[in-house]
């Protein structure tokens, strides 16, 4: 095996990056100094900055040479440190997702980022950036056929090896292949495929014996009619952040735009409204705009972040792309997927679409706590049969929580109204604001919070998985093989002890837990947990024993 290096723009980019750097650390430690101590003078940063400009850029050089990776037969193995060195060596029986990354300039430039994921925590194991496109491309095709080839079994139970099964490359406009290869074309132009069980096995080799690599068979593609509905009913919690960074960096602004606003509402005069009149104006002023800017940017991160959605499976992986100004590629190993999980919102369900997102024991730069979008948006029914066929499951018939739950939600939510009546009538007694009696309309919002939040509450034991479904405002619909469940336990707190309710909770080796809960069946009546409990116990050991046979493996049905 010989050893390879980084992109010799990665040195390029990387000594400018620590060459700034360290001019400008020269920079502001001088003038820091020149006003604590005499002796040092603030002409010294026009030397001293250039010189740490030059550290930094020779550091960065010194890096680049010093880092080196290799494929191994088992291993991939990095080398890299300048004064310090360290030398790791990556299983790829640990390998959960392997992630390109490029920007806009990155694509001009024909180089893109590398990230190799793992099960290890909460930070990529190896990131190798920058590298060509082509060997992008290739160190993601090597790393996942021989992550493939550790997961799975050397040879069938007919004894035919599974790496013999070859194909002809794929060439030729997706659509037609996918008509081709025995898939239908849904009226999105995204085909589904109806072949039998036995041979939508996709497991040919990753190239041809000419070296010709194969397109992955497309499974799902996000056209742009679902991508604008997606944009708009969809919101990125990433969007606050940005509408954060836009009032601190344009206060001054921000704030003479909304007095105007205030002012024209007004009719500018101070007649027409007192002082309180013109601050709940502008209150209300502020908050509308920062809803409508905040909502508007988040149309924009959606559409931009999943712009050219696709979705394929490549041997024993799930293979996808989508961005426009930083394109994403990666694969998910079918391998390490833990569990499936539908979810939608309020306004996604009034037109009936779902997404569906697949959970790792990955996590990394394109993972949201080892959760990965494999359909971001598609209609529910498509949705669902996409989650069945690739978890195995039936189709779930949900049991809702005993209706003492639903009491038990309606006192809680009732507690937690009281808190803005008191911190009203605790405003009155140190301002002038009377009418803390306005707060006790919350106190209508509790009943059908109550309602709600028991409604959308559903469990399913099923032959294959159990099914949770929990939350309104974000509505997850997880399921959970029974071969990938660490531990299944009943638990109980003091309320649900005196109303003889128990929740079970369900945990899987996927990272999602360290930012979200575990599936959880909350508040069922405790014989039914019990019996959930034991029945779960009971069938993950039966389907413990079905994948040592070789009979069970998550993604036949795709």
């Amino acid at each position: 095996m010989t050893t390879n290096r980084l992109h010799p723009l990665s040195a390029v980019t990387n000594a400018v990056q620590r060459g700034v750097v360290g001019g400008s650390v020269m920079f502001f430690l001088v003038s820091i100094l020149s006003g604590m101590v005499s002796m040092v003078e603030v002409s010294w940063a026009f030397v001293l900055s250039p010189l740490g400009f030059l550290v930094g850029v020779g550091y960065a050089v010194a890096y680049y040479y010093r880092f080196e990776y290799e494929l191994t037969e088992d291993t991939f193995d990095i080398a890299s440190g300048v004064l310090s060195r360290r030398d790791r060596e990556i299983p790829f029986g640990r390998v959960q997702n392997v992630d390109v990354r490029q920007g806009v300039v990155s694509r001009i430039l024909g180089i893109a980022v590398v990230t190799i994921e793992t099960a290890g925590g909460g930070s990529s194991e190896a990131t190798l950036s920058f590298v060509s496109d082509d060997e992008a491309a290739r160190l993601q095709r090597e790393i996942r056929r021989r992550t493939a080839a550790r997961d799975r079994p050397t040879r069938r139970e007919d004894g035919v090896d599974p790496s013999a099964d070859e194909r002809a490359p794929v060439s030729g406009d997706p659509s037609q292949t996918a008509s081709d290869s025995g898939a239908d074309v849904t009226p999105s132009g995204a085909p589904v495929d109806t072949r039998p069980e036995s041979s939508a096995r996709d497991q040919r080799p990753e190239s041809a014996p000419d070296g010709t690599a194969y397109r992955p068979r497309q499974l799902f593609a996000l056209e742009m009619r679902e991508l604008l509905l997606y944009s708009f009913a969809s919101f990125r919690k990433a969007a606050v952040a940005a509408l954060g960074f836009l009032t601190l960096f344009g206060m001054d602004f921000v704030v003479e735009y909304l007095l105007s606003v205030t002012d024209a509402v007004t009719q500018g005069s101070a007649t027409g409204g007192g002082m309180p009149t013109r601050s709940l104006v502008f209150g209300t002023v502020s908050v509308a705009h920062a809803v409508a800017v905040t909502y508007a940017v988040s149309i924009a991160y959606t559409f931009v972040s999943y712009y050219g959605f696709r979705l394929g499976r490549a041997g024993d992986d799930l293979v996808y792309e989508r961005g426009l100004l930083q394109r994403y590629s990666g694969s998910i190993p079918l391998e390490k997927v833990q569990s499936v999980t539908i979810t939608d919102n309020p306004v996604q369900r009034l037109i009936g679409y779902a997404g569906l997102r697949v959970e790792t024991a990955g996590y990394g730069p394109d993972s949201d706590s080892g959760s990965q979008s494999a359909v971001p948006f598609a209609r529910r029914p498509r949705a669902q049969t996409f989650a069945e066929r690739l978890s195995g499951v039936e189709p779930p018939t949900f049991d809702r929580p005993t209706t003492v739950a639903r009491r038990r939600y309606l006192v809680r939510y009732a507690l937690v109204a009281t808190i803005p009546v008191v911190g009203a009538y605790a405003l009155t007694r140190v301002t002038a604001f009377e009418a803390w009696y306005v707060a006790l309309a919350v106190y209508l919002a509790v009943p059908p919070a109550a309602h709600l939040r028991w409604a959308h509450l559903g469990y399913y034991v099923g032959d294959e998985a159990i099914v949770i479904r929990e939350g309104f405002w974000s509505r997850t619909t997880s399921v959970v093989p029974y071969y990938r469940i660490q531990t299944i336990s009943t638990r109980r707190s003091i309320f649900q002890r005196r109303l003889g309710l128990a929740s079970v909770v369900v945990d899987t080796a996927s990272s999602q837990t360290f930012a979200r809960s575990n599936p959880t069946i909350y508040d069922v009546d405790l014989p039914i947990a019990r019996d959930v409990h034991v029945t779960g116990r009971d069938r993950l050991q039966d389907a413990l024993t079905a994948r040592d046979e070789g009979s069970a493996s998550i993604g036949d049905g795709l």
